[in-house]
């Protein structure tokens, strides 16, 4: 079991955030910046867990391994003990399993011989290392999650700005509501997601049959797949990795109901860890999609550089501030992303005042 860090964050620097730009084709310098502005609330000889996203197989835009290899350098420099960490994914491909997810990593460049530092699979080998924390909001009064939240000293949430096709963005909100969250939590916040085709752009490829999970997806006789909404679990893999973009998100009911869960969830895991953790948001290789959908992804903004936090939906807010909210509407026009700031208003879950 975790102690208590003796060392807490003071409240006058809670809101304020580091931003340190790109230096030119040197973006590990802007991170070592922030890394040496940040304030720890650790102590040494504590253990401190490092949550990335090491990409899913085939990903070409996750964020290269020498970006965390600096950040557990830094930690390990002060007289930390880092170890870094995922947890596994509903979806099928290189991240189902812990013996698969680790296997990703090592493939990625992320493995203890690599990084100096061990690299943890956070819902267990099975999935079933995980615990049930208080939420108490509209839609969850509990979420599920790797004990991992109950058992580290310290948390550096280092998460990659970039956009998603059914969250409009990710980031730090995103990395700790999904990064923490159990399957079963998961399947609770996707569940509103489900495909609908749109048959003028179908080429009848097949691929969203080969990569759907749990067969809900099957190619009929005239060669268009039909979905068993039945089965469903909502990871959205189907729409995302169809290469015509055939498909599009049925919500289940109101689209915001996705973006209010990912909030309560986020904000479930923030109330455990936020006296023991720090964030970092890496303003660079901007795509249009998640690290863990395989593939090419566009860029939809330059780089900007790293920014250093002490809340995650301040540090999301300044992320896209810097980036253009303008980026994200472009490139996810339907999805309400804007949601996931006033939802985290009305229950608490910022202490900003400003609105995005």
């Amino acid at each position: 079991m975790r102690k208590s860090p003796q060392t807490e964050l003071s409240t006058s620097i809670a809101n304020k955030n580091i931003y340190v730009p790109s230096s030119g084709d040197d973006d590990v310098r802007s991170l070592k910046t922030v890394l040496a502005r940040l304030q720890y609330p650790f102590e040494q000889g504590q253990s401190v867990g490092v949550k990335i996203h090491w990409g899913e197989r085939g990903n070409h835009s996750f964020l290269p391994p020498h970006y965390t290899q600096e950040i557990v350098t830094y930690l390990r420099d002060c007289g930390y003990h880092p170890f870094v960490f995922d947890t596994t994914v509903l979806y099928s491909g290189g991240r189902r399993t812990a013996r698969d997810a680790l296997e990703t990593a090592r493939n990625h460049g992320f493995s203890e011989d690599t990084l100096g530092c061990p690299v943890v699979i956070a819902d267990g080998d099975d999935g079933s290392s995980v615990i049930d924390i208080d939420a108490n909001f509209r839609h969850f009064k509990t979420a599920q999650v790797a004990a991992l939240v109950d058992e580290s000293c310290g948390f550096v949430i280092f998460s990659h700005f970039k956009g998603h096709s059914a969250a409009g963005y990710g980031a730090a909100v995103k990395n700790i509501s999904m990064g923490f969250a159990s399957r079963a939590q998961k399947q609770r916040m996707h569940a509103e997601v489900t495909p609908r085709l749109r048959k003028e752009r179908c080429t009848r490829c097949g691929v969203c049959a080969e990569v759907c999970p749990t067969g809900a997806t099957r190619i009929t006789g005239n060669g268009y797949p039909a979905f068993n909404l039945d089965t469903c679990i909502g990871c959205a893999q189907c729409i995302a990795l169809c290469p015509e973009t055939a498909l599009a998100i049925l919500w289940n009911s109101e689209s915001q109901v996705f973006q209010e869960k990912l909030v309560e969830t986020a904000a479930a895991v923030w109330r455990n860890i936020n006296r023991r953790s720090v964030l970092i948001n890496a303003l660079i290789t901007i795509t249009a999609d998640c690290d863990c959908m395989p593939g090419r992804h566009p860029i939809i903004a330059p780089d900007s550089g790293f920014i250093g936090g002490y809340h995650p939906v301040t540090i999301d807010r300044e992320s896209i501030r810097i980036v253009g909210e303008e980026k994200i509407t472009k490139t996810h026009p339907s999805v309400p992303w804007k949601r996931q700031f006033s939802y985290a208003q009305e229950i608490g879950f910022d202490t900003s005042i400003d609105k995005i």
